[in-house]
């Protein structure tokens, strides 16, 4: 048998026992592989979409209280009585997850079936009784694995909702999230989103550092076959391989997209009375582009929406940072915004021409997230062709650059010294700047307004330096702005970039 052939054949067992089973019944072990997950969104993107119907309508018509009063019973978790170095819990449907996904497990080459089993959740006084027939499944899965504590399994990556995922490393707490893929993000028609509608978990073995996950993708414009290998620690490591098969023409398609909350920090303080000096999951946008230059562009919440594209050919790196690390950039005791994990996207491959894409979308609380980054290839994808992906996340830690890093951005109002606006840009600490602010050359540049030579001083709080210049932006709407040290006419930061709008 031809191995296209039995790619075939697999995908068509795999397929008729995966989604026809009944939910809670346990299905026969069949063979598995990738090659098995690629087939069946091969199969899928051949056929016209079908959307999978939702569960029962009171599973639907819960509120926030009523969803939270049921829980995964952890210790009756996915090999919690085995010595495999992972656990897995899951989640209910409902509330916000209208269809439920398929969850299966691999061992030595055979995929089995997890039926629902809604007694391995409890709940309490005040969970209200709920359908137990119909399209019933889960939502997502929790992986737990051992960290900093030896003594018991901590939680460090979900998958849940759409085709979203995050994950934390050691000491974070969970903040911004990641798609499998983003389409038409901010378009006027509306954002199209695909959804991760199964999943294969490989059993890992005793003393396993990674996890392996497969997810089979569907949306009416694409179908893919996703592998994520995790390694949690100090940061959590994601390789992902992604195929791809157009149903239709992707014309605004966003590879490896980073979806985050920015709701205000000293840019914009004075639009809301919060005793906080600052809220948000991610401060900036890193981007180390083809040519080997550092970007940063610090984020903004904008009153109108905006788009903002950095035209590249095969990037680096780009990734939503938070690099507000103290607990008094906040002064938030509960959330623990300073804790919060940043995440780098390396690119492996040919990514070719596009354009890193930032999102910017009005918000009025912190419950929304209203930042969106991805790669946007330059051309369409063709109904019918196949993309190939790879690439790796990096959740936690900054990625280390040798350059300069911006710690922090603020701007008002010039009230002394004519009309205007200040801003200041602090770097941190850096070798490049041991011969003191002299050594460096300032440069600033805007196309839309006139600005100040700039002073560039010594910072004691920080141990770097301070760059502080104004600009008058008179009767415009917005600004663009530009800054970067150079030190014997090489870079001596990253260039900072800046929109400002009125």
């Amino acid at each position: 048998m031809s191995s296209f052939t039995r790619r075939s054949f697999l995908a068509a067992a795999l397929g008729s026992t995966a989604l026809a089973a009944l939910p809670g019944t346990a299905s026969e072990a069949v063979p598995f592989s990738r090659d098995v997950v690629i087939a069946l969104a091969r199969s899928l993107a051949a056929r016209d979409y079908a959307e999978r119907p939702m569960v029962p309508q009171d599973w639907l018509d819960q509120s926030y209280d009523d969803y939270k009063a049921r829980w995964f019973r952890t210790k009756d978790a996915l090999w919690s009585d085995t010595s495999r170095s992972y656990n897995v819990d899951f989640f209910l449907p409902g509330l916000y997850f209208p269809r439920a996904i398929q969850i299966n497990t691999v061992t030595e080459g055979l995929s089995s079936r997890i039926p629902f089993d809604l007694s391995l959740f409890d709940k309490n006084e005040k969970a209200p009784d709920l359908s137990t027939e119909g399209n019933l499944g889960y939502s997502g899965l929790r992986l737990r694995t051992d960290l900093d504590d030896p003594t018991k399994k901590t939680e460090f990556c979900v998958f849940q909702g759409a085709s979203y995922f995050r994950a934390i490393g050691i000491g974070n707490a969970y903040g911004l999230s990641a798609r499998g893929l983003a389409l038409k993000t901010a378009d006027p028609e509306g954002e199209e989103f695909p959804e991760f509608i199964e999943f294969w978990l490989e059993t890992p073995a005793p003393g396993q550092r990674h996890m392996v996950v497969h997810a089979l993708m569907d949306s009416p414009s694409v179908t893919g076959a996703y592998r994520f290998t995790i390694t949690p620690g100090s940061s959590a490591v994601m390789d992902v391989e992604a195929t791809l098969f157009a149903r239709e023409e992707l014309s605004h398609a966003g590879l490896a997209p980073l979806t985050s909350m920015f709701l205000f920090d000293a840019t914009n303080r004075n639009r809301f009375d919060d005793f906080r000096p600052a809220v948000h999951d991610s401060d900036g946008l890193l981007v180390l582009n083809g040519n080997g230059e550092t970007l940063w562009r610090p984020l903004a919440n904008p009153k109108r929406l905006q788009v903002s594209s950095f035209v590249d050919e095969n990037p680096k790196g780009f990734g939503l940072m938070q690099r507000s690390r103290k607990l008094s950039d906040f002064n938030d005791l509960e959330a623990f915004y300073h804790n919060r994990p940043s995440l780098w996207v390396e690119p492996r491959g040919d990514w070719g021409k596009g354009a890193v894409t930032l999102v910017e979308i009005p918000a009025d609380k912190e419950i929304y997230d209203n930042i969106v980054a991805y790669w946007r290839p330059r051309e369409p994808y063709a109904p019918g062709s196949q993309i190939d992906l790879n690439y790796r996340l990096t959740w936690g830690r900054q990625p280390d650059l040798p350059l300069p890093k911006v710690i922090d951005t603020a701007e008002g109002a010039r009230i002394f010294g004519g009309p205007g606006r200040i801003v200041t840009i602090d770097y941190g600490e850096h070798p490049l700047f041991q011969d003191g602010p002299d050594s460096l050359d300032i440069h600033i540049h805007s196309p839309h307004a006139e600005t100040s030579d700039g002073v560039l001083q010594r910072n004691p709080e920080t141990g770097g330096l301070r760059l502080a210049f104004y600009f008058d932006p008179g009767e415009r709407d917005h600004v663009e702005l530009r800054a970067q040290l150079r030190k014997d006419g090489q870079p001596a930061s990253e260039v900072w970039l800046y929109r400002w709008t009125a």
